[in-house]
């Protein structure tokens, strides 16, 4: 079998202003929760970006990954699709749930695989081989099997890419991933590209520093990571809608720990519900993330 076993560095990508030209393959960037999927001669573990171990949220993917060869791992983005459109709060909400739970959501909020990379199958490593190879590869493997578990789609052909860039916003699908055709793939490296529409993106609130009735910042968790972040402080406006909303969020049924530790070592109090807000994110040596304005399920 393969010797690939999590915890398993990712490989990541860098962001750019503009469209790269030349021999690259472009893919949709989904806005969801990073997972590889381990095949294993006992079932299948996933792992999150972060190293953590996330099979008991996604029993679907589990049962869904027991049709692939012993020895597969593969990288993608797991998502959620709600009325046409990816839905990040949902797929944190699936993340988030107790194993009691995680069979019940799996029902109300179905999870999608977007595989786009093939790193093993049975006892090859294939990582040292071009992107192209690896993606033939994962296309034969994949297309057989279909929902949930899909490649992304892709394209070599710029112009292509600049009409996905133009028109996929509606789905949910927020730029472009970017890779040169003949990279291998390298965990931990930035050797990829990412485009995003804007500078913005939609976050889930997670906790609070401070207390849910005087919030002070939020801890947050960013698509295609798991590891909560620590937004700058609360502008006076949005910590009195921030309270309101809190105190509207409650779910109850949720039981787990009432602190938890962002990225930072900064230790938050945990919040119910599922809120999301849209946030700004530098792109500095050290990011700061800014709340705009909150996302209110309507």
């Amino acid at each position: 079998m393969s010797r690939l076993r999590p915890p398993l560095k990712v490989a990541l990508a860098r962001s750019v202003d503009d469209l790269p030209r030349g021999p690259f393959a472009y893919e949709p960037k989904f806005d969801g929760h990073r997972v590889l999927i381990f095949r294993t001669p006992g079932g299948a573990l996933l792992q999150a970006r972060s190293g953590r171990l996330v099979g008991e949220a996604f029993p679907d993917l589990v049962e869904a990954a027991h049709a692939l060869p012993d020895g597969t791992v593969l990288d993608g983005e797991v998502v959620v699709w709600s009325e046409g459109r990816t839905d990040f709060a949902a797929v944190q909400k699936r993340a988030m749930a107790t194993a009691s739970r995680a069979v019940l959501l799996a029902g109300r909020l179905p999870a999608s695989y977007a595989a786009f990379d093939l790193l093993a199958v049975g006892d090859e490593d294939l990582r040292a081989l071009p992107y192209e190879h690896r993606r033939a590869r994962l296309v034969e493997l994949l297309s057989p099997l279909g929902p949930p578990l899909q490649p992304v789609p892709v394209t070599t052909d710029p112009r292509e890419a600049a009409t996905w860039y133009e028109t996929l916003p509606r789905i949910g699908v927020e730029g472009l991933v970017v890779k040169p055709l003949g990279l291998p793939y390298r965990g931990g490296r930035r050797d990829w590209q990412k485009l995003r529409h804007a500078d913005t993106r939609d976050a889930v609130v997670v906790g609070v520093t401070g207390s849910p009735e005087r919030p002070r910042a939020l801890a947050l968790v960013l698509p295609g990571d798991d590891t909560p972040v620590i937004s700058r402080p609360l502008a006076p406006g949005l910590r009195l809608r921030m309270a309101e909303a809190l105190a509207g969020a409650a779910e109850p049924g949720e039981p787990g720990p009432d602190t938890g530790e962002a990225a930072d070592g900064t230790v938050f109090r945990r919040v119910p519900g599922e809120l999301a807000v849209e946030v700004r994110r530098t792109t500095t040596r050290q990011p700061l993330t800014e709340v705009l304005r909150l996302r209110i399920p309507g």
